[in-house]
């Protein structure tokens, strides 16, 4: 499997490309001069994230996915939800990185939850970065799955305690333990062992020193190419489009935030995305970006009327009310539930009520329990 992005139809493209690079700069100007811009960032990770699960085929509601992250789920978080949230988590740490961070060896490593390779690096070159370092284990170590992993692992404990005494007990052997994981680390029923992840993404890497000489936009569509013909990991395809908005950052594209690339794929069909023509492909990667950077501005018109909506009702307030604080937390969320807002304002759920109905804001799940409210 290979790839090599040559003979260019350059004609064909030009105008495809001419009209995504000009709705990035203008979704990259807007969010840095908008007012709601902090806000239009955050909403972003969890839509992307939705969005990512989305286009491999699997279904995560925004709304579970903001509970979760607030460590408020309505109940147990499924397989789905907590692939959503690392997602989210790892958008979140290429966001807050220098630009060009998550496509180092380092930061890939780190993404990959693979710390010590990272940190391995760092000390072959005689300095460790701290940032990078350090952000792989904030990545890694998520106290909320954590805290369910610790669990898990507790249970197994005292289920092979017990089965050990019962079958001591009756007076057989105790069953043989199950077979350790090869040195590599990875379960051989999971990964394919010969499936080589490194030297994948020495391949696509190479794709970007190709993309480089490109404009910013049909490099960033050629290297999402490459990720998906190449397919350099097996379990994290994933991490894909968000390495793809890191790129457009990294070349200043989109300086100011991480472009929400999974919102733009949700608008193209599969067949134009998997299609055998390679110039098909390109066009339709090409028509995401636009679609992304469309879908940014939109929201942004959105948050910005809002707001003012909103700023409205916080006239004549005293300096020590709460609803400015609400104000923030509904802009920055896609939905926020009455604990939310008790805990953001630090009030009780009943004036949590209170101050969603002076702000006005709209109800958006029409249930009586587990309510939500949002900007529509």
């Amino acid at each position: 499997m290979g790839y090599r992005p040559l003979d260019l139809p350059l004609q064909v493209l030009l105008p495809y490309i001419g009209r995504t690079e000009d709705q990035l700069a203008r979704l990259d100007e807007r969010t840095r001069r908008s007012p709601v811009g902090a806000g239009f960032i955050e909403r972003g990770h969890f839509f992307d994230s939705a969005a990512s699960m989305w286009v491999s085929g699997e279904l995560v509601h925004v709304e579970d996915l903001v509970l979760h992250d607030a460590h408020m789920d309505v109940r147990a978080p499924t397989h789905e939800l907590v692939v959503a949230h690392s997602i989210l988590r790892a958008r979140r740490r290429i966001a807050g990185s220098d630009p060009g961070w998550a496509l180092s060896d380092a930061g890939i490593s780190a993404l990959r939850g693979r710390p010590a390779d990272a940190v391995a690096e760092k000390e072959g070159e005689g300095t460790i970065d701290d940032a990078s370092a350090g952000g792989a284990l904030d990545l890694d170590t998520d106290s909320d799955d954590d805290e369910f992993a610790q669990h898990f692992a507790d249970i197994d404990a005292v289920l092979a305690r017990s089965e050990r005494l019962l079958t001591q007990h009756n007076g057989k052997a105790a069953p043989t333990p199950p077979a350790k994981v090869e040195a590599s680390g990875r379960d051989p029923l999971i990964y394919d062992q010969d499936w080589d992840e490194a030297e994948r993404l020495s391949r696509w890497q190479d794709a970007m020193s190709e993309a480089d000489a490109l404009p910013p936009s049909l490099g960033a569509a050629i290297l999402w190419d490459a990720w998906e013909t190449l397919e350099p990991l097996q379990r994290q395809h994933w991490l894909g489009p968000i390495l793809i908005g890191s790129y457009l950052r990294s070349r200043g594209k989109v300086a100011s935030h991480l472009l929400a690339f999974n919102v733009g794929l949700k608008a193209i069909s599969r067949e134009r995305r998997r299609s055998p023509v390679h110039t098909t492909r390109l066009i339709a990667f090409l028509d995401a970006l636009s679609s992304a950077a469309e879908a940014g501005m939109k929201e942004l018109d959105r948050l910005g009327q809002a707001k003012d909506q909103m700023e409205r009702r916080l006239r004549n307030r005293r300096s020590s009310s709460s609803l400015p604080d609400v104000l923030e937390l509904v802009l920055s969320r896609p939905i926020v539930s009455a604990a939310m807002i008790a805990k953001a304002a630090k009030v009780t759920p009943r004036g949590a009520l209170n101050l969603v109905s002076e702000l006005g804001v709209r109800e958006m799940t029409g249930r009586g329990r587990y309510r939500g409210w949002g900007v529509l």
